[in-house]
C-alpha cells in the first residue's frame, strides 16, 4: 500500500504542477503579451507623432 500511495502522491504533484505552468502559460499569452504590444503600439505612434511635429 505504501507504494501505491507513493505513486499516487508523485503523479498528483506532477499533475498539480502542470496545470499550475499551464495556467501561467496561458494567462501570459492571454493577458500579459497583449498589454505588452499595446504599450509598444502606443510608444511607436508617439514617436511617430514627435518626429512629424518636429519636421513640420
Amino acid at each position: 500500500m505504501a507504494k501505491g500511495f507513493g505513486k499516487g502522491f508523485v503523479t498528483g504533484v506532477a499533475g498539480t504542477v502542470a496545470a499550475v505552468a499551464g495556467a501561467v502559460y496561458t494567462f501570459k499569452k492571454k493577458v500579459i503579451e497583449p498589454e505588452e504590444q499595446k504599450a509598444t503600439f502606443i510608444e511607436e505612434n508617439r514617436k511617430k507623432a514627435r518626429r512629424r511635429r518636429v519636421s513640420h
